[in-house]
């Protein structure tokens, strides 16, 4: 049978607590402009390839952080993405799990994730 409903990930929403702040945290982060506008006072969509990611202040509370990744941010060379993020002091950053992986949290406490892919 076929689904309408299509086997892929359009995008994924992040409770922040300061859209402003996260906006300019993740584009720093992920070395992309942050020009594009905030939309409705609440709502910032990360420039991303492939599945997107929607920074949105609104739907923030404690309650929805998130303790674990729902995803993960690609990288083809995991010691070097680890340093970076040394140098970019986040908090939370583990040790690289496996030579696979590493957690680290973004300025809400959100739990994020870089895998080697």
């Amino acid at each position: 049978m076929n689904s309408p409903v299509l086997n892929e990930i359009g995008t994924v929403f992040i409770p922040v607590s300061n859209i402003e702040r996260a906006r300019d945290w993740y584009c720093d982060l992920l070395g992309v402009p942050a020009d594009d506008e905030v939309q409705f006072g609440h709502i910032y969509v990360l420039p991303m390839k492939g599945s997107g990611i929607v920074l949105d202040s609104k739907i923030y509370s404690p309650d929805n952080i998130t303790k674990t990744p729902l995803f993960h941010f690609n990288t083809l060379h995991i010691e070097e993405a680890h340093a970076y993020m040394l140098n970019k002091n986040v908090d939370g950053l583990t040790e690289i799990q496996h030579g696979h992986y590493f957690n680290f949290q973004d300025p809400d406490g959100n739990c994020l994730m870089v895998c080697k892919c």
